[in-house]
């Protein structure tokens, strides 16, 4: 099907009519990343019957034979079941760390450090890896927190995925269309 965006409309998002996608319990899949489709994925997915449409933006596609506004909003119709361990990334690391250096707080040119340098046996797992600035890193070395006498701000672990929703809730993107706004964050305490 040949589809046509008219090209008057400014872009919504910084993508272009993203589609939040929702888990079949309304629940977006991830947080952080939020989970997004192009608009073109979502599109494709209505089609095959793999979502439902949740909510539209104002603006439609057009082929010969059909016209459908872009969906902004879609749940899958079958439940996936949340994986209750992350994947050990350097993203997820950052993401455990909220993003800052765990010896000096440093939010500038991370990236990470073994507490147990790997020349001396450390390895790269969730409890010897930390979030670390470049200046720290280099400082630190090929040494034990001991002989650089450096220490994290928290004892290096293996978060659950419910535990880095939570960190990337304080961490929303720079764009969040108003139908979202309904099916993100909703489990998070209200103000009295």
């Amino acid at each position: 099907m040949n589809v046509h965006v008219p090209p008057t409309a400014p872009s919504v998002g910084p993508s272009g009519f993203p589609a939040l996608v929702l888990n079949a319990d309304f629940r977006p899949l991830s947080y952080y990343p939020l989970s997004l489709w192009s608009w073109q994925d979502a599109i494709k997915a209505v089609f095959l019957e793999r979502v439902n449409i949740v909510a539209n933006y104002d603006r439609a596609v057009r082929s010969p034979s059909l016209e459908m506004k872009l969906p902004s909003v879609v749940s899958l119709k079958t439940y996936v079941k949340p994986s209750t361990h992350p994947a050990f990334t350097r993203f997820n690391v950052f993401l455990r760390d909220r993003f800052s250096c765990q010896y000096c707080g440093g939010r500038d040119d991370l990236t990470f450090d073994h507490l147990l340098p790997r020349s001396r046996g450390g390895h790269t797992t969730w409890d010897n890896v930390v979030a670390a600035c470049s200046p720290c890193n280099l400082r630190k070395g090929n040494m034990t927190m001991a002989e650089s006498n450096m220490w994290p701000s928290q004892k290096p672990f293996q978060p659950s995925v419910q535990h880095l929703h939570r960190n990337g809730r304080l961490f929303p993107p720079n764009y969040l269309h108003d139908s979202w706004l309904d099916y993100l964050y909703w489990d998070t305490e209200l103000d009295p």
